[in-house]
């Protein structure tokens, strides 16, 4: 099969979430857009019985190789089998359900590693369901980072939310507000900012990015007036980034960062904490945005939205942030296989 051909691989995520509902929705969606091949690891009994709650004619065809989904993609939904071991009921989270949730994480990107399928596109999952089955990562990235790993050199794993309006980039993820400015140093900022540079060009094709950091504290510290992580830590850091010939300015008070002129002079910001970077992100492009996790030795993408189990099964969730991934992750394929 030729490279371009191979699908992508899509997760599970958790069954009694919106998962479900946005796989079959995405794939319906071809039929009024261009939507990516994709294979779902998942259980075929689970999506039948979903597509039949929410009144979707999606033919589901359980498949035995992923080299087989590219050619009954358009008539098919095509899934690996990973079968959940219980019952599965729309908006009620079962731990039971984990193992799953994880096999098809571990085969998805064992896909992608073998060279079967294009890229990694993750659907939501709950943390909290999963450390009720002893789940001991953090969270999605972590457990990709270590998948990563397991293959070869231990990797830092850096999220990015992208989409035409703006791309943000968090030094630190979720972590306890109280806990950031512990966390922050400067090989901690200069590495995320040299992981976003470099996968900018790979992935985006921007040859020389120009990125913006954001300080901590109000006003970026006030000369420290009001705190002294942008003298001690951030400013350093932005300083050996620009020695090392990247496009780097900062730190810049992050209430002035985000407008339309602002945004228009970088190519991505990078932010110091969780809701610096999201909070901006997702009032601008709530239902576009698209998870990205840079530093991966393979592509994962996945919707920036969680489980919402309140709507699962409702026919109220929309696919668009999934259809977004699938083409963002199709995009960044096509952007490295052009350069191979």
């Amino acid at each position: 099969m030729d490279r371009a051909e191979r699908p992508l691989a899509l997760t599970l995520g958790d069954p009694a979430g919106v998962g479900p509902d946005i796989a079959l929705a995405a794939w319906l969606a071809q039929r009024r857009e261009p939507i990516p091949a994709f294979v779902l690891l998942g259980d075929a009994i689970v999506l039948e019985q979903r597509a039949e709650a929410l009144g979707l004619r999606v033919p589901v065809a359980t498949i035995s190789e992923a080299e087989a989904a590219e050619e009954r993609f358009a008539e098919e939904l095509p899934v690996l089998p990973v079968p959940v071991a219980c019952p599965v009921i729309a908006g009620r989270p079962d731990a039971a359900a984990a193992p799953a949730v994880q096999k098809s994480i571990e085969r998805t990107v064992s896909l992608v590693q073998q060279g079967a399928a294009r890229a990694v596109v993750t659907n939501p999952l709950s943390n909290a369901v999963l450390y009720r089955a002893a789940f001991s990562y953090p969270g999605h990235t972590e457990y990709l980072a270590a998948l990563a790993a397991a293959k070869g050199k231990a990797v830092h794993p850096v999220m990015m939310l992208a989409s035409p309006e703006l791309k943000v980039v968090p030094v630190t993820i979720h972590v306890p507000l109280k806990d950031v400015p512990p966390l922050l140093t400067k090989d901690l900022v200069l590495t995320t900012i040299a992981i976003t540079a470099r996968d900018l060009g790979r992935y985006f094709g921007i040859e020389r990015p120009r990125l913006a950091v954001s300080g901590l504290n109000p006003h970026a510290g006030e000369d420290g007036g009001l705190g002294r992580e942008e003298i001690d830590v951030i400013g350093p850091a932005v300083a050996a980034a620009r020695a090392k010939g990247l496009d780097v300015t900062g730190p810049h008070p992050a209430d002035t960062l985000f407008h339309a002129a602002a945004r228009a002079t970088y190519d991505a910001a990078i932010c110091m904490y969780h809701d610096q970077a999201l909070v901006p992100f997702k009032t601008l492009a709530f239902e576009q945005g698209v998870n990205v996790t840079l530093g991966l030795p393979f592509i994962r993408t996945s919707p920036d939205h969680g489980t919402a189990f309140d709507i699962a099964g409702t026919g109220k969730a929309s696919p668009r942030s999934l259809i977004e991934a699938l083409r963002l992750a199709a995009a960044m394929s096509k952007q490295v296989e052009a350069h191979a």
